[in-house]
């Protein structure tokens, strides 16, 4: 057990009186080790009120826990919710993790308590700051290495797994989600799997991956031409990177979530191209590639309390324009919100690589 630990653990202890419960029974996966430090398929962790805390897990895992956790109770036990929920008192359990049956095994009418734990997360403490700036570099580095190897003739499957090998060979722990690659007409389907379509000259190609670091995550796309590009290709490029651009500046410390989504919306609306860009602009990113806060058209209510961006918050600008049987641009970068400014995490070149 960390210092880091006991304050995360600390800040979620702190958030339960006002929902009126003695403790609360974390069964998320991810939440458990951003609580303990154990990464497992099956463990689970009580926090009382008053910090204190009792891990349970199988005997896989059981050696793992009591190195981690040696200041707190750990309990071996394979139905690790079981055997923490008290029979008694104000426990709550995390609605958005635990299945239906056992709630139901375990007696049901619990306190139901949503997105708690991943509320503490969204603020990011230096350490965690620290991996994802990490998981960024990689990820630079492997973009920068591969881009050399692209040619006609190449196919979307080969440059994934060239950008995915090489990640690895630079020290990632895997992969942050399954890489994309989208060339000429693909580029239009904003989440394509890569193919055996080769690249061709005229193609604009879209490649959006990240490095996995020691549980936390990098997100990065680039948009490249392979030769001169069309008029009309160059111009949809420019009009993404400048509304990349906007997003990226907007994220400040107290800024509204749906304002930073607006600043780069806009300059694709009035462009004529508003139809043609309908994922939000972007998300937080840590031990998971999605997190809060999201960044999204949707403006929630104004005394919401993740509806303003806060000092330490990783989050992704990627605005994108996908043009059904033509192609796309989306450009991405990961960077954190400070009261000084944001902190671009991506740093490799967003002009139009012609290649």
């Amino acid at each position: 057990m960390t210092v880091i630990h006991v304050r995360r653990r600390e800040n979620l202890a702190a958030l339960l009186p006002a929902h009126e419960a003695d403790a609360i029974l974390v069964t998320g996966g991810v939440n458990v080790r951003y609580l303990t430090g154990l990464a497992s398929s099956n463990a689970a962790v009580l926090i009382r009120a008053d910090a204190g805390a009792t891990l349970a897990t199988d005997s896989r895992y059981i050696g793992a826990a009591r190195r981690l956790c040696a200041d707190i109770e750990v309990v071996e036990e394979p139905d690790v919710a079981g055997a923490l929920l008290p029979e008694s008192g104000r426990t709550g359990i995390e609605a958005d993790h635990m299945s239906v049956a056992t709630y139901f095994r375990l007696g049901g009418d619990r306190l139901r308590l949503s997105g708690l734990v991943e509320s503490v997360r969204m603020v990011k403490d230096d350490a965690e700051i620290d991996l994802i700036r990490t998981a960024c570099e990689l990820t630079d580095r492997a973009f920068a290495e591969v881009l050399p190897e692209l040619r006609p003739g190449l196919t979307e499957k080969a440059v994934a797994r060239a950008l995915e090998r090489r990640m690895v060979d630079l020290g990632a722990d895997g992969l942050a989600f399954d890489t994309i690659v989208a060339s000429g007409p693909n580029g239009a389907i904003p989440h394509h799997s890569p193919s055996d379509r080769p690249l061709e000259r005229g193609d604009l190609v879209t490649m959006d991956f990240g490095a996995l670091y020691e549980g936390y995550h990098a997100d990065m796309t680039r948009t490249v031409a392979i030769g001169e590009p069309a008029d009309w290709q160059r111009e949809l490029y420019d009009l993404v990177r400048a509304s990349q651009r906007a997003g990226r500046r907007a994220v400040r410390t107290g800024a509204a979530l749906h304002e930073v989504d607006a600043a780069a919306r806009d300059l694709i609306a009035e462009a004529g191209y508003g139809e043609f860009f309908k994922h939000g602009l972007g998300h937080g990113v840590g031990l998971e590639i999605h997190e809060k806060p999201f960044l999204s058209p949707r403006k929630p209510e104004p005394d919401h309390e993740h509806a303003r961006m806060e000092d330490r918050v990783p989050v992704t600008v990627e605005p994108g324009v996908y043009l059904p049987g033509r192609g796309g641009v989306r450009i991405e970068d990961t960077l954190v919100a400070r009261d000084g400014g944001p902190e671009l995490l991506t740093r490799t070149t967003k002009e139009l690589l012609v290649l």
